[in-house]
């Protein structure tokens, strides 16, 4: 068999295994969007509407990286062996059977959860972060500016960055650099510099925080920010961790292990849990079952958490939208609440994301993937439960996903039936203790956005007035 790979390789029928090196670690990052035969939307100018180039994108993203971005026909991207060597210090990342919480729930259901917070960073955030920071550097960059929402991609980057010698300018939407100064205080410990966002250094964030007065921000007002400021420092370039395709691609290392595990002892998965927001763990975790379902060699119930104050997929729209508040950045057909929409200051749980990868977009649309949502009282419950059964203090984002999974393996009790279920564990939950500490005072709240309030933020939605999403290409 060919074991030589070139750095984008054509898709080949070849088995996962033949990509995975010694330590079952895999050598090649997986493209779900080659096995689709209905592609994401591409990304549009919002001046012209028209497909973006990658000369558009060169001031914004790196070179390389814009490459991953446009590329719906690769199937495998090798991994540089300087990114595997990163790699090596936690990957292979534990595939886990929960006897334990399998016995307290006194269910027939098999439960198996592929953690990713043991590294420190706490979070599968990482698997991007030293991809994106090696490219950068690669480049010859100065430095890359970013968004964090509950910091734990603020965290994983300002890591990789660190490891690089690259500088690392960090927009933190408010409430969570508030609600969470010792994730902050890491970032600043690896040397990254950490601005509340909406802040009034940036031009879109003076014009953010006077038209929303005493706003608590959100990852689209802190994308913005982050944008401008890669584009108007000579150097930089801007660097996202999640929503993008190239994120998802590189997040595959998750599915791709989690495959050869199970395949290496027989195991077949039912259903796949993953928790969403912008959807690149949720990705990276379905990625290589999802291309056999596509293939049809296999099928599998794929399920998306979100939470219900942030709800993109199960009460968003599919339509074209900017992937910011300050409307800076190209449109990306998803499910989205709309650019404008900031949640509740009362939602403690991540995952607030205005819109949904385009990938994970398409495929719902489909019908080929589920979703639903959970409160956050109702995702602390699970989160508290796992950690007395399991041992683990997971990440809220996680506990969306550990809620679905509870909930599934009850169902299975009651119906008598023994199925596999699989879920993402994507990290864990040491600084998020304050969202902890306002669940076990009885102070967290189940805030739900209104059917007005959604209403109101999808008609501003670019093509609200000009069936925008009806476009082919």
């Amino acid at each position: 068999m060919e074991t030589t790979m070139q750095t984008a390789m054509t898709t080949e029928k070849i088995p996962y295994k033949i990509y995975l090196d010694e330590n079952e670690m895999p050598k090649a990052w997986y493209n779900l969007r080659a096995d689709m035969k209905q592609k994401p939307a591409p990304l549009l100018n919002p001046a012209t509407h028209r497909p973006v180039q990658a000369e558009e994108l060169a001031g914004v993203f790196c070179e390389e990286l814009t490459a991953q971005e446009l590329d719906h026909d690769t199937a495998f991207f090798e991994i540089p062996e300087e990114i595997r060597n990163f790699y090596k210090m936690y990957r292979p990342s534990p595939l886990v059977r929960a006897y334990c919480l399998e016995e307290k729930l006194d269910t027939p259901a098999k439960i198996y959860y592929k953690f990713e917070g043991n590294n420190t960073s706490g979070s599968h955030k990482l698997n991007s972060a030293i991809a994106q920071a090696y490219y950068a550097k690669k480049q010859g960059l100065k430095g890359v500016t970013t968004e964090t929402g509950a910091g734990q991609w603020g965290t994983a980057l300002s890591m990789a960055c660190s490891y690089f010698g690259l500088d690392c300018k960090v927009y933190m939407v408010k409430c969570s650099y508030e609600q969470k100064p010792f994730r902050r205080e890491v970032m600043r410990t690896y040397g990254a510099s950490v601005t509340p966002s909406p802040s009034m250094e940036t031009r879109v964030g003076r014009k953010i925080n006077a038209e929303y007065p005493g706003t608590t921000g959100s990852l689209g007002c802190a994308i913005s920010e982050a944008v401008e400021k890669a584009v108007s420092s000579e150097g930089y370039r801007y660097v996202l961790g999640s929503v993008l395709n190239q994120v998802f691609l590189h997040q595959s290392v998750i599915g791709l292990e989690t495959k050869a595990a199970l395949d290496k002892y027989g195991v077949k998965p039912d259903i796949i849990i993953g928790c969403a927001g912008g959807g690149s763990n949720l990705g990276g975790l379905i990625a290589p079952f999802m291309g056999e379902k596509l293939r049809g060699e296999r099928d599998y119930r794929i399920i998306a958490v979100e939470p219900a104050s942030c709800p993109s997929l199960t009460r968003g729209v599919y339509a074209y939208d900017f992937c910011d508040t300050g409307m800076v950045c190209p449109l990306a057909k998803m499910y989205t609440l709309g650019s404008g929409f900031i949640p509740s200051v009362s939602h403690a749980g991540g995952l607030r994301y205005h819109g949904m990868n385009s990938t994970l977009s398409e495929l719902y649309h489909q019908g080929l993937m589920e979703a639903v949502s959970v409160k956050q009282t109702e995702v602390f419950e699970a989160a508290e439960y796992f950690a007395r059964v399991e041992g683990i203090l997971p990440a809220p984002e996680s506990s969306h996903a550990i809620r679905a999974a509870i909930d599934e393996a009850v169902r299975c009790r009651e119906n008598g039936e023994e199925k596999t279920i699989v879920f993402g564990l994507t990290g864990t939950g040491y600084f998020d203790m304050s969202s902890y500490e306002k669940y076990h005072d009885g102070s967290m709240s189940d805030y739900i956005p209104t059917d007005e309030e959604l209403a109101a933020c999808r008609s501003k939605l670019p093509g609200a007035g000009g069936n925008l999403s009806e476009i082919t290409f």
